[in-house]
């Protein structure tokens, strides 16, 4: 029988890796067989906007997820899901303080 171990998500400190570094990681697979320029030309984008994605300088829109998701056959969802787990976590960081005073209605 499995133990289970109860995660308190308030105490998680370490950020959520951006959805771009983990494109980054799929696009070294990729760029074994072909050059960013070549992928950024398959997903319709140009290179730079590639680039700051996996960069984690830019987030990933909803027309990225499409792409993405077609281009690795994973679907859009993973890739929204994790840009909005990144994006959450962000928001936290920033308005804690406000967000704790907000009561919250039963």
């Amino acid at each position: 029988m499995r133990k289970e171990y109860p995660v308190d998500r308030a105490k998680i400190t370490r950020p959520p890796t951006h959805p771009g570094v983990v494109l980054a990681e799929v696009m070294q697979t990729l760029l074994s067989r072909r050059t960013i320029d070549e992928i950024a030309q398959l997903l319709g984008v140009s290179r730079q906007t590639l680039h700051r994605v996996m960069a984690g300088d830019s987030a990933i829109s909803a027309d990225m997820a499409l792409r993405l998701g077609k281009l690795c056959g994973n679907g859009p969802e993973l890739w929204m899901n994790m840009q909005a787990g990144y994006d959450v976590w962000e928001a936290k960081q920033r308005l804690g303080k406000r967000i704790a005073k907000i009561p919250t209605l039963r």
